[in-house]
């Protein structure tokens, strides 16, 4: 029987907003499990984003269980930021830094080896074709090219298992084609892929399994295939649509056994 690589149970997370709490996540349960590519979709302040901060250790003050590649992350959150990657849709960065600077700098907080990060580095900018521009200012770049950091910067130490929040914004369509590759190439090398999105298109032709949230409920998991079947629709987005309308299969959320 396989072990799950991530384990959400009873997760919930509440903020302040003008002296009032709201409840964003409430009580989620999930595993994930290795090589798997989890499509975790959700509109606008379902809780992706938020669901995903919580399991890189970056929002802390929730509440429930969570493990990652069998680490509780209570008490253990810098143990396992050094051992998974996280690409989020927007982020900081020191923008009057080349990209070379940057990812050493990356790099070196991960204690990666100079000679191998600096190979590392290399092919990533490579394959991004972003080599000719590898010692420029990063403040005079597009977005799309700052994503393109952002990316590499993920996937620098190595990781296990990888959390994309939305990592297609801004990138064109060669750039997308690309990560789709990428992919089904880190897929290939045993990786684990969380990728969050509102691209139905791509999440269904890269996912494994699909959890569906809405007002911080899962309300779908399974394999396309299962849930197309389960809410007799033909295509994610109309999955999507049925599902976050509230137009329900029953009481109970769509759901399908994954195989041990």
């Amino acid at each position: 029987m396989r072990e799950p690589i991530l384990k959400v149970k009873a997760l919930t997370k509440s903020f302040q907003n003008n002296n009032q709490e709201k409840k964003v996540l409430k009580g989620i349960d999930f595993e994930v499990y290795p090589g798997e590519v989890i499509g975790y979709l959700g509109g606008n302040g379902a809780g992706k984003s938020t669901t995903v901060k919580i399991m890189c250790g970056i929002l802390p003050d929730y509440r429930g269980e969570i493990s990652v590649m069998g680490i509780p992350l209570e008490g253990n959150a810098l143990e396992i930021k050094r051992r998974v990657g996280y690409i989020p849709e927007t982020a900081v960065m020191y923008e009057q830094l080349s990209p070379w600077e940057y990812l050493s700098f990356i790099a070196s907080l991960y204690e990666i080896e100079s000679a191998v990060a600096e190979s590392k580095i290399n092919e990533y900018l490579t394959l991004f074709d972003m080599e000719g521009v590898k010692n420029h200012a990063m403040d005079s770049f597009s977005k799309g090219m700052k994503q393109k950091i952002h990316i590499i910067s993920g996937l620098l130490n190595d990781p296990e298992i990888i959390f994309m929040d939305e990592p297609l914004n801004g990138l064109d369509a060669n750039a997308v084609i690309l990560m789709k590759e990428l992919i089904v190439k880190l897929v290939g090398q045993g990786k684990t892929i969380f990728y969050c999105s509102h691209l139905m298109d791509v999440v269904e032709k890269v996912a494994t399994r699909i959890i569906l949230l809405d007002q911080g409920h899962i309300v779908a998991n399974g394999t396309f295939e299962e849930l197309r079947k389960g809410a007799d629709v033909k295509t994610l987005e109309e999955l999507f649509s049925k599902m976050t309308r509230h137009e329900k299969i029953g009481a109970e959320p769509v759901s399908a056994a994954i195989a041990e």
